[in-house]
């Protein structure tokens, strides 16, 4: 059956906004004279904006709150987002997703993001026109590795999952497309770090790879 829809994960597959959310943590603690060291950031790795600040307040006593953290935390990453010259889309994304979108395959973006994170990535790159729908993860009942994202992704494309490929480049959102039983190429980039591959159908380090002619014998 050929590929009719590619359901993709944004952080780390379209862009990577990890560099950004460290230099806006590390002007954060910076503001409220936290000496985080390198070693006690690694430990933040997954963890949520809040449980990083009450960590921080915590350990270095500081008398704030942690909204009072966290917006400002936010405050740098809404300004880097915009103006930081590093940041961009993950190089092959773009000609990939206008590969797939001059083919009439239809593309599900399916992210675990915040419906605001989404909307700031699609607006400030312009990927609108190229999707036919978007999932943000947060607005779910269950998140990645529970399938209903990339379940409910099929379903807005219109295709049976058998005609659906996922593209993902994190263990729990591999083992979601693989409770879904949708076929998932794992998308290993520089970085990525950690990440347990072993339940991908196929595993690629250059976008080139997923083009539709290569894909053909998949499908």
């Amino acid at each position: 059956m050929p590929l009719k829809a590619v359901l993709f994960d944004m952080d780390g597959v379209i862009v990577d906004t990890e560099p950004l959310h460290r230099k806006a943590y590390f002007q954060m603690f910076e503001t409220f004279g936290a000496n985080v060291s390198d070693e006690l950031y690694a430990q933040f790795a997954g963890a949520s904006t809040k449980k990083v600040c009450q960590t921080v307040i915590e350990r270095f006593r500081l008398d704030h709150t942690f909204e009072e953290l966290q917006n400002v935390k936010r405050g740098y990453f809404k300004e880097m987002f915009y103006h930081d010259a590093d940041f961009d889309l993950i190089p092959g994304v773009r000609k990939l997703i206008e590969h797939y979108h001059e083919n009439g395959v239809k593309l599900v973006l399916a992210s675990s993001a915040s419906p605001v994170t989404i909307e700031m990535v699609f607006e400030k790159f312009g990927l609108d026109p190229y999707f036919v729908g978007k999932i943000s993860g947060a607005e779910l009942k269950e998140s990645k590795p529970h399938p209903e994202i990339f379940l409910m992704a099929a379903e807005i494309s219109g295709e049976p999952k058998e005609n659906c490929m996922v593209i993902e480049d994190s263990s729990n959102g591999i083992l979601a497309a693989h409770r879904a039983g949708i076929f998932c190429s794992g998308f290993k980039s520089e970085h990525t770090h950690g990440q347990d591959y072993t339940l991908a159908n196929l595993v690629v380090n250059d976008f080139k790879d997923l083009e539709l002619d290569k894909m053909k014998i998949h499908f």
